[in-house]
């Protein structure tokens, strides 16, 4: 049965586990191995049952835990060349882990297949997740992103469950403490989706069937897990929350729970 476990999720530390407590796969290691062991065991995941990470790019609340975890498991790094070049140029990849490339390819890791779409983001590469599970439902990964594009809005299209980006209440942070170069980085289109551009793309998905969704990767200092719920289900009150549409936020850090789809 499909399982997605939202184990760290904000502007500061991402990490997302797809899988059973036997085998799955990471996307992203945002957090210390210290933190990330802790939370695996609140929700009696083995770090054995991880086959591999998968890395959307190298921002260090993606990646901060990525050289102990190589380091203590010899794992693999799935992710887009340039990414992992710098990465392992930086010291962030362990001698001993394999890195491969996921341009055009599809991976076969975990109890899952696994292909990666371009998102839009400032850094040097930046990629969103789509998997497709072995009882045949398929979900994505997609945070930091600008704006949706038409190759995300494809990737997105068929997924039972989609974990996606709601950053910022576009108030709170024009009004917030940020200096102005911060907040126009934040608001362009290689920056981060704002409630009522996440609010947008979920509406989309729902017509075309998607039913669970998951907002993920909000920013502490420009957002709140009520105000990024409440932006995304008053635009689509056209639909019955429970009834056509499931819809909740990922915890900052995991106290134990699953998504099951």
């Amino acid at each position: 049965m499909a399982r997605i476990y939202p184990l760290f999720s904000s502007s500061k530390g991402n990490s997302t586990f797809i899988g059973t407590e036997k085998e799955g796969v990471l996307i992203d290691c945002g957090v210390s191995f210290r933190q990330l062991s802790e939370v695996l065991a609140l929700n009696n995941i083995p770090l054995s049952a991880i086959r591999a990470v998968f890395i959307t790019h190298e921002h260090s609340d993606h990646t901060a835990g990525l050289a102990m975890l190589t380091k203590k498991t010899g794992m693999p790094v799935y992710g887009q060349k340039r990414t992992l070049q710098r990465l392992y140029e930086a010291g962030k990849i362990a001698p001993a882990s394999n890195i491969i490339d996921m341009n055009g390819i599809t991976i076969a890791c975990g109890g899952s297949e696994l292909s990666c779409f371009n998102t839009p983001h400032d850094t040097i590469q930046s990629c969103g997740y789509r998997i497709h599970t072995s009882d045949d439902k398929y979900c994505a990964v997609c945070t930091d992103l600008g704006h949706v594009t038409p190759e995300v809005d494809q990737a997105l299209t068929g997924c039972r469950l989609v974990l996606i980006e709601a950053n910022y209440d576009e108030n709170m942070l024009r009004t917030g403490p940020y200096p102005l170069y911060l907040k126009e980085r934040i608001l362009s289109q290689n920056g981060h989706l704002s409630n009522n551009d996440c609010a947008v793309q979920v509406g989309r998905l729902i017509e075309r069937g998607t039913t669970h969704f998951i907002l993920g990767h909000l920013s502490q200092d420009n957002n709140r897990p009520d105000i990024a719920e409440n932006t995304v289900k008053n635009s689509l009150s056209q639909y019955k929350f429970f009834k056509d549409y499931l819809l909740g936020v990922a915890p900052v850090k995991s106290s134990g729970g699953t998504v099951i789809f």
